[in-house]
């Protein structure tokens, strides 16, 4: 296990974030005027699985659908959420596997990427999302992509935080899990193990944080619990294998933002090694009308970030998604 995850710091020391003109560096905290906002947490059956979610703000209000990375769920966008559910309409739900929704057997249900696409899709239809802005984070990426790649003409905006859409992005940290892609076979399913453990848990939200003071344990104490359920080792190994599934739909997720130009927002932890700015810059090639800030922080930047990114998210779809709705 602590051999894996030196391998892979060693493996991606030598990448250092990449600055350009493009890219934002100032980081200003700037205060929201917060109403009281009351949080629903609700579960709705889609295709027969239990899908959890968070629902807040407005019911008439453009719709902000928050999908999440790995390891965690919907859990990392609990503070975010009061900050932008007093204008739009916040849906922020747990892939099965992950969270609050059901977690079947990985040999009777397919995790892979394509079904929680269509899953997110069925969710969005039950609650009459028609049109919707995309906030997408490392598995939240192809996730997102493949739902806009479904209905191109319901995504009014993109928010885009260290999740990837360019082979650029994929650096050596990927290397022992593009080994598995290659060859999927049972020594190197089991060499991944490390990481669904404890230690990459808590390196993922503490490795590369500006000020660690701000992380909380709860973080990686809630997630570490729900990854250690029986056979959740599984899901996560099969999700990991299925991933090699989205590199070859690159090309259409970038042909989609070069046709359709929806206004994106790009908010960056720039010393992520999962996802490192690499994978950030490329987006500027399609879309080069986005808005780009690489912030001082890591992976799960809004942990660190909140008070920099909460007034830049709302601002930007302040601009680009309620003056157009």
């Amino acid at each position: 296990m602590k051999r894996l995850i030196l391998t892979l710091l060693l493996a991606t020391a030598s990448f250092a974030p990449l600055s350009m003109a493009a890219a934002a560096t100032a980081e200003t905290p700037t205060t929201i005027q917060q109403a009281a906002v009351t949080v629903h947490y609700r579960t709705v059956a889609v295709d027969g699985v239990n899908i959890f979610y968070r629902e807040a703000g407005p019911k008439d209000g453009p719709v902000l659908l928050l999908l999440h990375g790995f390891p965690t769920s919907s859990h990392m966008f609990r503070n975010l959420i009061p900050l932008l559910a007093d204008r739009y309409r916040v849906i922020a739900p747990d892939y099965p596997g992950f969270g609050e929704s059901d977690a079947p057997d990985h040999t009777k249900f397919a995790y892979t990427f394509g079904h929680y696409a269509d899953l997110v899709d069925g969710l969005l239809d039950k609650l009459g999302a028609k049109k919707y802005a995309l906030y997408v984070m490392d598995y939240g990426a192809p996730v997102g992509y493949r739902l806009a790649l479904k209905h191109p003409d319901r995504v009014s905006a993109l928010v885009v935080q260290n999740g990837n859409a360019y082979e650029e992005g994929l650096t050596a940290f990927w290397d022992p899990i593009k080994k598995y892609w290659a060859d999927g076979s049972r020594n190197n399913r089991e060499a991944l193990s490390g990481l669904v453990t404890l230690e990459t848990t808590k390196f993922q939200y503490t490795d590369g944080m500006s000020d660690l003071s701000r992380i909380s344990p709860d973080n990686w104490v809630h997630d570490q619990a729900l990854l250690d359920r029986p056979g959740n080792k599984d899901i996560q190994l099969d999700l990991f294998y299925d991933y090699r599934t989205n590199v070859p739909l690159y090309p259409q997720f970038q042909a989609f933002f070069r046709e359709r130009k929806p206004p994106t927002l790009i908010v960056w932890g720039k010393n992520d090694k999962i996802f490192p700015a690499e994978g950030a810059h490329p987006y500027l090639r399609d879309l080069p009308d986005a808005e780009m800030h690489l912030l001082d922080t890591g992976h799960f930047a809004l942990e660190d970030k909140l008070d920099v990114m909460a007034p830049m998210i709302h601002d930007f779809l302040d601009r680009k998604v309620l003056e157009d709705d």
